[in-house]
């Protein structure tokens, strides 16, 4: 199971990550988001446990837990392809998008 672990402190390493969640069961990576211009930490990041059930209390014990002085977020990452959007592309069909008929 892919796992969103939010509100990270900045200065949180891979390996802290990882070790908060081995307390739970097997952790198959551990991953914090770095911005990719100023290489600092964006507070979020993504554990994949391979057992459901060791996830699925992780999530349930973690959420809200305070880590490094800050409660963090766990829940059940979703894939992007399995977001829903009400994104349309743009306003075409009133003033002020991007078409302009006049």
């Amino acid at each position: 199971m892919n796992i969103y672990v939010g509100s990270l402190h900045f200065k949180m390493k891979e390996e802290e990550l990882r070790e908060v969640f081995e307390n739970y069961g097997e952790v198959s990576s551990a991953k914090i988001i770095f911005d990719k211009y100023s290489g600092k930490s964006k507070g979020f990041g993504f554990v994949e446990m391979p057992n459901d059930a060791e996830a699925k209390k992780a999530i349930e014990e973690l959420n809200g837990a305070e880590i490094g002085g800050r409660k963090i977020i766990v829940n059940e990452s979703i894939e992007r392809a399995e977001r829903k959007s009400n994104f349309r592309g743009g306003n075409n069909d009133r003033r002020g998008g991007y078409r302009r008929d006049n």
